[in-house]
């Protein structure tokens, strides 16, 4: 066991039985009585943010997380099925752990996935991904308001905004995490 003054900002605990990630840690000295730590920390699981305050000597329980790099193959039901780039096993993870992100995933990508004693806590797709447009309305023209958008269907099923120029067959970068159209590539 550790002592809470050996605690990182991005530790992973283990708190009332939880997993929980160190998102903020201040450590105060007050003038009188002894030092402590404050700050917050948000549950793996339900994503909800807990504040944290605890003595410098209290024992904390850091996880070992081993976060490697991942190749998303495909859906399996609740599941995505992903292998190991060095061992080539096949893990399930939950699509719950990707998120909104997770309907961006297409075969063959690579994903991040952090491992805590064999079971997935934390999944992440790239920051953005290149897909190619599959439906779009085409342009008319006069319709050139400043920053106008259009409706386009990607090749996961996906409908996003797009400028006017994008025209069916582009491919596109889109950002994961919001949805929003980047930049079209050449």
């Amino acid at each position: 066991m550790a002592k809470a003054g050996d605690l990182k900002t991005g530790n992973v605990i283990r708190f009332n039985g939880e997993l929980v990630t160190i998102d903020e840690l201040i450590h105060r000295t007050p003038g009188k009585g002894g030092a402590f730590y404050t700050g917050k920390m948000r549950s793996i699981k339900t994503g909800k943010i807990i504040e944290l305050r605890m003595r410098t000597d209290e024992e904390v329980d850091i996880c070992r997380v081993e976060t490697s790099d991942y190749q998303y193959l495909y859906e399996d039901g609740d599941y995505f099925v992903v292998m190991d780039n060095v061992s080539f096993e096949q893990f399930n993870v939950p699509k719950t752990l990707f998120g909104d992100s997770a309907r961006f995933l297409k075969e063959g990508m690579n994903v991040l996935i952090s491992m805590e004693s064999e079971e997935p806590i934390i999944a992440k797709a790239p920051n953005n991904v290149e897909l190619e447009i599959v439906y779009t309305e085409p342009a008319v023209k006069g319709d050139t308001s400043t920053n106008a958008l259009k409706n386009a269907t990607v090749e996961t099923g996906i409908e996003i905004k797009v400028p006017l120029f994008v025209n069916q067959g582009d491919r596109v970068r889109v950002d994961t995490a919001t949805g929003a159209y980047i930049e079209r590539v050449k």
